[in-house]
């Protein structure tokens, strides 16, 4: 199937999904240009050196193309794509040598917060005075993500960023729904603290 650019471009996520399954390039072009920042974004939350945040988005692209006739359920796509991102993450963590935190999942001190890191990530449409003060408040949060621990950093950024159910948090992370709960409860809280100064 052949169709104007602008055709893919009006399509939904699913639609390009559908259509770059049956090998209709157009759709998975449009696919990936519509991800990328996404992809990209999600890997500069979490890791602090930003050519591998490069290496890392390209690595997950290229499998996202080779592998999406694998993908059982179009619907499922935006869950299949963050599985892939948490395990590119966790390979990182691997090849330089690095194992995963392991961190009590009971410290009462985090129960129950509420901290909403959305709130705090700043609009991109802001006017030019407001520029410096969001990059500033975007760096600042950028920073406190990547100083938690690495099981607290992918769960709160498939969260948070990706938007992702405990479920299919639970899913990507090879993690009950319970720990996912935990560690994103204590990542909020591990934010409130740090970014108290700011807020």
């Amino acid at each position: 199937m052949s169709g104007s650019k602008l055709q893919y471009k009006k399509m939904s996520l699913e639609e390009l999904v559908v259509l770059a399954q049956q090998n209709d390039l157009r759709a998975l072009e449009e696919l990936i240009k519509r991800e990328q920042k996404n992809v990209y974004a999600a890997f500069s939350y979490l890791s602090d050196k930003k050519e591998n945040v490069s290496d890392l988005t390209q690595e997950a692209l290229m499998r996202v193309a080779k592998n999406i006739s694998s993908l059982k359920n179009p619907k499922n796509f935006k869950s299949w794509l963050n599985t892939i991102i948490a395990n590119l993450f966790y390979d990182e963590l691997r090849k330089s040598s690095r194992k995963p935190d392991t961190i009590s999942i009971d410290d009462e001190s985090c129960e129950n917060s509420t901290f909403d890191v959305l709130s705090l990530i700043p609009d991109k449409k802001c006017k030019p005075h407001e520029k410096c003060i969001t990059n500033e408040l975007e760096k600042i949060i950028k920073d406190a993500i990547l100083n938690l621990p690495e099981q607290f950093r992918i769960a709160i950024v498939l969260r948070e960023l990706q938007g992702l159910s405990y479920e299919e948090i639970a899913k990507a992370t090879n993690a009950s729904v319970g720990t996912v709960k935990s560690r994103i409860a204590r990542a909020r809280c591990k934010l409130q603290e740090g970014l108290r100064t700011y807020i």
